[in-house]
Parts: C-alpha cells; structure tokens; sequence
C-alpha cells in the first residue's frame, strides 16, 4: 500500500492508524526527526517521541479520535478534535486542537495544544462511568 502524500491524508491516515491500533502504519508516517510537543509536557523528538507512540499499545492504552474541522495551508495541517485515550475501563475524553507539519508524506511537527483541565475533567468523568461496572464486579 503506498502511502499518502498529501498534508491532510498523512495527518489524517496516521491518526486513524493509531486508532486502529496499528502503530507500525503510524509509525511510517511520522518523519524519524519527529518533534511532538504536547501542553505543559517535554517536547519529544526523534527516537524518543517514536518510542512514546510504541509503548501507548504496549502499555493498554487505547486511542480513538474524532474529527471536528481539519484545515491545509501547504505543508501545514491545523485539526480541531477530540482525543479519547482509554486505560482499562476508563475513557479520558478531550478536546485537542492540533498543529502538523508535513514534508515528503511524513510528519514532521506535531504540536498539540489543550487544557490540562479539560483532561483531568475528561478523566474524572471517565473514572465515574466506569464505577458502577468495576462495583459490579467486586460483588
């Protein structure tokens, strides 16, 4: 399968392959010299940003994504969008509004910005919808 040379297909096609749970796809799109900044977190690049998307299946933890608005001026991708992460029961909701950068079919910046508050709201909601079947199963 080829893969992708437009801005908008790359950042779509790779944050489907994540969802999918096909990280070696991802992987493939992202450039080796990776930067991937997320808020009020270390900037990751190169090995270590690719050894982070490695140990998300891993580690359990599953990824969904749900597209808002996607916008291309160029090589540059901006996306509004939810991000769900979930680890065991749990889903952690949130919004995301992302910024990609894209050369040669592969991602070269991916700068996500989004409120911690809205992620630890997301997750305070996500532990409480899981409640009830983890007390079903103590029982």
């Amino acid at each position: 399968m080829s893969q992708p040379q437009d801005p908008a297909a790359v950042v779509r096609t790779c944050l489907e392959a994540l969802q999918a749970a096909d990280t070696t796809a991802a992987l493939d799109l992202l450039d080796p010299r990776l930067e991937w900044r997320n808020s009020g977190l270390p900037t990751l690049r190169g090995r270590r940003a690719h050894a982070a998307f490695s140990s998300l299946e891993r580690a359990g933890i599953g990824f969904e994504v749900v597209f808002h608005h996607l916008a291309v001026d160029g090589e540059v991708v901006l996306t509004e969008r939810t991000d769900v992460l979930v680890v065991g029961g749990v889903r952690t909701e949130f919004w995301v509004c992302g910024t990609f950068i894209v050369r040669e079919g592969r991602i070269v910046l991916w700068d996500d910005h989004f409120s911690m508050r809205n992620v630890l709201a997301g997750a305070a909601t996500g532990l409480l919808r899981a409640a009830p079947a983890v007390l079903r199963r103590g029982r």
